[in-house]
């Protein structure tokens, strides 16, 4: 028995494999964007490369946008400039809780929101 043969086989660097589709532009953009690096590297590490920067920049969590609270903050401000002043206190901040959170068709789509647990 050699020396070669009684070591164990080297780990594989990625042992789960993915098949997947990809259209003649983006074949053609991968091969664009690993000719402009040296060494050049092969066609699935150079997919492997592009998918770790586009997890790396896309956002991590949806959430409400920054200027959410104020957008709100100044529609109940004018919700309240236009209330009908015979109507009660209740009845009022009914109507400006409707208002601000929307149609109960379109909440599900509002990223802004938690998501109702069923």
């Amino acid at each position: 028995m050699h020396y070669f043969e009684t070591q164990m086989p080297r780990p594989e660097l990625y042992p789960v494999k993915k098949i997947i589709g990809f259209d003649e532009k983006m074949v053609a953009a991968v091969e664009k964007w690993r000719a402009k690096h040296r060494p050049v590297p092969t066609f699935s590490e150079s997919t492997r490369r592009l998918v770790e920067l586009g997890l790396a920049v896309a956002p991590r969590q949806r959430g409400p946008h920054k200027g959410a609270a104020k957008a709100k903050e100044m529609a109940g401000e004018q919700l309240d400039r236009m209330v009908d002043p015979a109507t009660s206190p209740e009845e009022r901040l009914t109507r400006k809780r409707r208002l601000l959170k929307g149609p109960s068709e379109f909440r599900d789509m509002r990223t802004d929101l938690p998501k109702q647990k069923v």
